[in-house]
């Protein structure tokens, strides 16, 4: 009798307890609330608030994308956190534009950064072709012609057809959410902890 007492109050605690699965889906529904409301694609040099600066919401880049949908559901502000690991390793974080300093305006809106920034954190997932191997949630970076980088999140929807997981980016037309995880060459696959 207790022993069945014991495992009934086992079950009770362990139905009680968050998922782990539940900070993934707020992640994914984090990025998704932000179709319909960024609508345009806005890769315009704003001087932020800091921490948590942000441009203004009908506009952005893919990597606002990931960075409110990680603030709204992680607590998570990237701004802040790849401003300041770039204090402290600059030299790991690319020079492509120039820049001598870090800049708390734009160093976490940018594509190569944020992989630098997720593989220092040991984030990184090995890439595949399989659309099995990416959960939602998942953060994969791409290279879209002309050598641009590109960064979008794994969805929790399939494409109907191929089973391949729908992803949530801007791309240019604000945020959307399509059938294109394997469209462009994949150059990371990371998953936040």
């Amino acid at each position: 009798m207790a022993t069945l007492k014991n495992t009934l109050s086992l079950i009770l605690m362990m139905l009680a307890l968050p998922s782990v699965a539940e900070p993934l889906a707020d992640f994914v529904n984090a990025a998704r609330s932000q179709v319909g409301t960024t609508v345009r694609y806005d890769p315009t040099y704003y001087t932020l608030a800091y921490p948590n600066g942000d441009i203004p919401v009908e506009g952005g880049v893919c990597t606002d994308v990931v960075i409110r949908a990680l603030r709204a559901s992680h607590n998570m502000d990237l701004q802040k956190l790849v401003h300041e690991d770039m204090q402290h390793a600059f030299k790991q974080y690319p020079k492509n534009w120039g820049l001598k300093n870090t800049d708390k305006n734009i160093d976490h809106r940018r594509v190569l950064n944020l992989q630098t920034y997720f593989k220092r954190k040991s984030y990184e997932l090995p890439i595949s072709s399989k659309p099995e191997d990416y959960q939602a949630g998942d953060v994969v970076t791409v290279l879209l012609p002309a050598n641009l980088p590109h960064i979008m999140i794994v969805s929790d929807k399939s494409a109907p057809t191929s089973n391949t997981p729908l992803i949530i980016h801007n791309i240019g037309d604000g945020t959307q959410e399509e059938d294109r995880l394997f469209e462009f060459k994949i150059t990371g696959h990371y998953r936040i902890k």
